[in-house]
């Protein structure tokens, strides 16, 4: 059986695709390559055509096609895609269409079959998250602002359905679950966000398991687990067959919602009890507007996404219940700086690649099952 790693490489002044195929032996060894004019910014492969797609860093994308026995790859098509560096690019063999995201604030599909440019939509900033369902042709375009944008397409045009921010950075990574009809997107600023798109209720829930910006997102439809991947060198496997809760809104408040304390802004409560204005903190579980005497205590919240100890106040930490404590995600040290992750759920395998510039294989069949 074949076992194909397709990786884009930089070398000094030489920029390459390399294809390389396990050995009877086990080890990895390059089959084929072919040298770029400009670096890789993103790709996608396709198995069923071989059809390897590439963005580049002058806006183009590039296609190749594998021959069967991966040994031989040949120039497909090249598409005039966007004004600055790809950023993300998909191809859509149910459409024959190749979407694309660019630093042009852009995103644009284009015919396979023909290379015509079929429609083009300007985003508010630069898009750094793409995903499509093919069932209702909708596009979910994640930007730096933070903003999820979803569009429908059509042969020749596209609509806007609606946008929605739960992030306060940039979108670095997106991942949709036709089945479930949920969409994921992580963020630099150390978060996930799960979108019920087909509950219609406009639920949102959130994630905390990284302690750096989150690079990749997966899901493994069969178990219902989600695999993200960060800058930390975290893996995490999230449970997702249980009931999770939102996180409630922070409430605005000029003294503790406890004791009764003022903040250090409101001056005629400070002057009339003759008191010392407090600092404001939240409690993460119920969402009131505290002081730091009474939320001293820290707890983790995994059904809130809060697989770390967060600040709560001492009335909900007395609350919670070891059952609430119960983890509902599992984490793993890659022991690299990730910058890009793939999952094959037929194998249960992830790739991921670092800063270190190490490609790593994983079996993650022991703990997505």
């Amino acid at each position: 059986m074949c076992v194909l790693v397709i990786c884009a490489l930089y070398c000094m002044t030489l920029w390459t695709i390399r294809v390389w195929l396990k050995r009877d032996s086990g080890q990895y060894w390059p089959s084929v390559y072919h040298t770029m004019p400009v670096a890789c910014s993103c790709m996608s492969f396709n198995p069923e055509t071989r059809r390897i797609s590439l963005g580049l860093e002058n806006g183009t994308v590039s296609e190749f096609v594998l021959s069967e026995d991966y040994n031989q790859m040949t120039p497909a098509r090249t598409y005039q895609a966007h004004q600055g560096g790809v950023t993300v690019v998909l191809f859509v063999l149910e459409m024959e269409w190749v979407l694309s995201t660019g630093q042009d604030k852009s995103f644009t599909w284009h015919c396979s079959e023909s290379g015509q440019q079929l429609g083009t939509y300007q985003t508010t900033a630069w898009v750094s998250g793409l995903q499509f369902d093919v069932e209702t042709r909708h596009a979910f375009v994640g930007d730096h602002s933070g903003q999820v944008t979803i569009l429908k397409l059509e042969q020749d045009n596209c609509s806007l359905v609606t946008t929605f921010k739960g992030h306060t950075g940039n979108v670095t990574a997106l991942c949709w679950d036709p089945v479930q009809r949920v969409l994921f997107s992580g963020s630099s600023d150390h978060s996930i966000i799960m979108w019920d798109i087909g509950g219609r209720k406009g639920t949102a829930f959130e994630l905390q398991g990284h302690n750096d910006k989150v690079q990749g997102l997966c899901y493994a439809s069969h178990t219902r687990q989600l695999i993200s991947c960060g800058s930390d060198g975290g893996i995490v496997i999230w449970s997702m067959d249980v009931t999770r809760q939102e996180t409630p809104e922070w409430l605005d408040s000029d003294s503790c919602q406890k004791c009764e304390q003022p903040f250090f802004w409101n001056f005629k409560q400070m002057w009339d009890s003759k008191k010392i204005g407090l600092r404001q903190h939240h409690c993460r579980k119920c969402g009131q507007a505290v002081c730091g005497k009474c939320s001293s205590k820290r707890s983790t919240i995994p059904l809130m996404g809060f697989e770390f100890e967060v600040r709560v106040c001492d009335s909900c930490h007395d609350s919670i219940t070891d059952e609430e404590r119960a983890p509902t995600a599992t984490f793993h040290d890659s022991k690299h700086s990730i910058i890009h992750m793939q999952y094959e759920p037929t194998r249960g395998w992830l790739l991921t690649s670092g800063t270190d510039k190490i490609i790593k294989l994983w079996d993650m069949t022991p703990v997505v099952s």
